[in-house]
């Protein structure tokens, strides 16, 4: 059975070490017992004000605050570790540390960098040109300042002016024959 000393000392060596702490396989199920059976003496005691029921009460919501934090920074370490797991591959070390739904975890966050990498490859190999961002321009008449797609200030522009802009400010102004297209960025 797990204690609330139990719970302070898994936070503080999470806190004090850079590698993810081994925990008991069943952990969790251990703190949720803990924290079922605290609340139930708490709410057992007749006098709710009697110093035993506060000094149970206020035990409970310190050590649901130390599980937070200490799932907070396996959390952390998970993210870390996804992202080396992703460029280098994975320790089995590392990979035993991990309760059941922290493995589920990395390896669907892996996944997901993965699958960035992939895209980004593509990217740059040219399979994403079918959607491109930006047009370069010339401007055919004076264009007064106008709010981007982004809702950023863009302008004012000259007759004769060359602008690379956002594809969709690019389409109206062309409607507009305000604008000829030099090159599709």
């Amino acid at each position: 059975m797990v204690t609330y000393n139990d719970l302070y000392d898994a936070l503080r060596k999470e806190r004090y070490s850079e590698e993810l702490q081994v925990l008991p396989k069943n952990f969790v199920k251990e703190v949720k017992k803990y924290f079922e059976e605290k609340k139930s003496a708490s709410e057992k005691e007749e006098d709710l004000f009697s110093d035993i029921t506060i000094k149970t009460k206020k035990k409970l919501e310190n050590a649901i605050s130390i599980f937070r934090e200490l799932m907070v920074r396996r959390r952390k370490k998970i993210l870390n570790l996804a992202f080396v797991a992703s460029e280098t591959g994975i320790s089995k070390k590392d990979f035993e540390n991990l309760l059941g739904f922290e493995k589920d975890l990395l390896e669907s966050i892996v996944k997901s960098l993965e699958k960035a990498e992939k895209n980004l490859s593509e990217e740059m190999s040219g399979g994403g040109e079918s959607e491109q961002k930006y047009k370069l321009v010339r401007f055919l008449e004076d264009v007064d300042g106008f709010l981007g797609m982004d809702g950023e200030e863009v302008g004012p522009f000259e007759k004769g002016e060359v602008a690379n802009l956002e594809r969709e400010i690019v389409d109206i102004l062309a409607g507009d024959r305000r604008v000829e297209v030099i090159e599709e960025e």
